[in-house]
């Protein structure tokens, strides 16, 4: 007879820095309480202090330590997480106070990665970025880490003995790097070719549940995974788009990104992000139904600056347009700096952004008649790349040779021109 695991029941515990910041951490904890359901916990009580910063010993006051162990003790609370990253001093104290697992918000995140991790490029991140975290949390932490568990916390690296051992565990981490590096560089060569073949790229970016792989199969229609869950891609997507002008691009969907995401993710994830640094145009999705939209667009611009994106052009897409009123679009409208209304469940505003697409990738274009012999072969190759990657607004064809008129981007004019 099968039985379902019971859900963990999960406490969640947060600081409110001052009564004018309450509804910040209000909006905080909702998000926590998102995070841990996607972890598979089941939230039966929250619990906050106003204080103006952590407790250094036990990150609450002793009293509300006390006070959150009768509570514990009396709801059968599996698990208390922290809406915070705790130091290694912390995190002791109040597993030792409130006798069960205590968690922050890192690992919370880290362990949805694992659960979310498919291919073995994504596995490799999310192990070495847990692996990153626990290092400096080896001594004195928890007995759970010294032997095989289960629940949330635990899963990926946190079911093996490496913990036990602080060298052992540096060997692992100097594997996982390597082979990410490996990635790294195949990935370096892939985008080498793409270049070589002048064909721009595109990456959709945006906080975790905004929309992106919605937009990406609206684009691409490539039935890509996508769900209101949180973090469901975690390994990019690339896939051939065809604009208006019929000029192609390869656009690529991308991890979603959260306020505080841990650095340890960021810095394991490098590899998949330099496909955003490599690009040539960057789709900021913004979920415009979030009341709290402009606090997640300042927390995704963050990211890429820490990647080294911030040099990267950029569109504000705003997505779920068909949830907002008129009077919020209007508003979304007048703001300063490039964006576009859309609705990638619908379909509304897509034509647009396609638009807008194709006129930033075409800004830096000069226009140029190229005559080439139809009878070369090289020739022949050259005719279909411009019409690839450059707008051709006309062909004539006397006596086996084509002169063809187009607006082609400046950086690829010496290229196409090379034998003209």
């Amino acid at each position: 007879m099968r039985t379902t695991p019971r859900s963990e029941r999960a406490a969640l515990v947060g600081l409110v820095p001052s009564a004018s910041r309450r509804h910040d951490a209000e909006r905080s904890l909702d998000e926590l309480d998102g995070l841990a359901g996607a972890a598979g916990a089941e939230v039966v009580l929250r619990v906050q202090q106003e204080r103006r910063a952590p407790d250094p010993a036990g990150y609450l006051g002793r009293g509300k330590v006390a006070q959150l162990a009768a509570l514990v003790a009396e709801m059968g609370i599996d698990l208390v997480v922290v809406d915070d990253e705790l130091a290694p001093g912390q995190l002791r104290t109040l597993e030792q106070a409130l006798s069960c697992k205590v968690l922050d918000r890192t690992q919370v995140i880290l362990d949805i990665f694992a659960r979310r991790a498919r291919t073995r490029e994504g596995r490799l991140q999310v192990e070495l970025a847990q692996l990153r975290y626990l290092l400096p949390r080896l001594v004195g932490a928890s007995a759970a880490l010294s032997r095989l568990g289960g629940g949330i916390g635990t899963r990926g690296p946190g079911e093996t003995k490496l913990e036990t051992d602080r060298r052992r565990l540096r060997t692992r981490i100097q594997t996982l790097q390597r082979d990410i590096d490996q990635v790294r560089e195949r990935r370096a060569r892939l985008r080498e070719r793409r270049h070589k073949r002048s064909v721009p790229t595109v990456a959709l970016v945006g906080y975790t549940n905004a929309g992106k792989t919605t937009l990406f199969n609206r684009l691409t229609s490539a039935g890509a995974t996508a769900s209101d869950a949180l973090f469901v891609t975690l390994d990019p997507l690339l896939r051939r788009v065809r604009l208006p002008d019929r000029r192609e691009l390869l656009l690529t969907d991308t991890v979603g990104f959260i306020d505080r995401l841990p650095h340890t993710l960021v810095a394991a994830f490098r590899a998949t992000l330099e496909e955003v640094v490599e690009a040539d145009l960057v789709l900021h999705v913004i979920d415009a139904s979030a009341e709290d939209h402009d606090r997640r667009r300042a927390a995704v611009t963050r990211v890429l600056e820490e990647v080294g994106a911030g040099g990267v052009p950029v569109v504000d897409v705003y997505n779920k347009v068909d949830r907002v009123s008129a009077d919020e679009r209007q508003r979304l409208r007048l703001r300063s700096g490039p964006a576009v209304l859309l609705s990638a469940a619908t379909g509304e505003g897509v034509d647009d952004l396609m638009d807008v697409v194709a006129a930033r990738l075409a800004l830096d274009t000069r226009r140029v008649i190229i005559d080439l012999d139809a009878g070369d072969e090289d020739d022949r190759r050259r005719i279909a790349q411009l019409y690839r990657v450059a707008r051709v607004l006309s062909q004539e064809t006397v006596d086996g040779r084509v002169r063809i008129e187009a607006e082609v981007p400046r950086g690829l004019l010496d290229r196409l021109t090379a034998q003209e």
